[in-house]
């Protein structure tokens, strides 16, 4: 079992940045993929990026490149996202999630944090 909590969500204005974290309990979080999706209102979850269990691969939605980084650290059970030159269009509902055998559909990931709000000011 793995329980997610995100933090570091909030208001910024356009070009500005946020880090978000995910603090994870459970002895085995360095075992899985984990990932971030975001859910805008009206609007269906959507991959952001992801990472695998060993760290070096990273996989990225086209509206993240270059934006946005993923990031753990297995160590202190922690998953980061941070997050640049943020847009409007970046205001959602973000969510931490890992799972295994994991891909951009979402119902491929097992567990999910309860989100945190990201607002972003034009």
């Amino acid at each position: 079992q793995v329980q997610l909590v995100e933090s570091g969500g909030g208001l910024v204005q356009a070009g500005g940045s946020l880090r978000l974290s995910c603090a994870a309990s459970g002895r085995t979080f360095g075992s899985y993929d984990v990932g971030w999706f975001r859910q805008a209102p009206g609007k269906e979850r959507e991959f952001v990026a992801s990472m695998n269990w060993l760290g070096p691969i990273t996989n990225y939605a086209d509206s993240a490149k270059g934006r946005f980084s993923i990031s753990r650290d297995n160590a202190k059970n922690t998953l980061y996202l941070q997050m640049d030159s943020l847009k409007p269009e970046d205001t959602a509902v973000y969510y931490c999630v890992a799972g295994r055998l994991v891909g951009r559909d979402a119902t491929t990931w097992r567990y999910w944090g309860q989100g945190t709000q990201v607002t972003v000011s034009s």
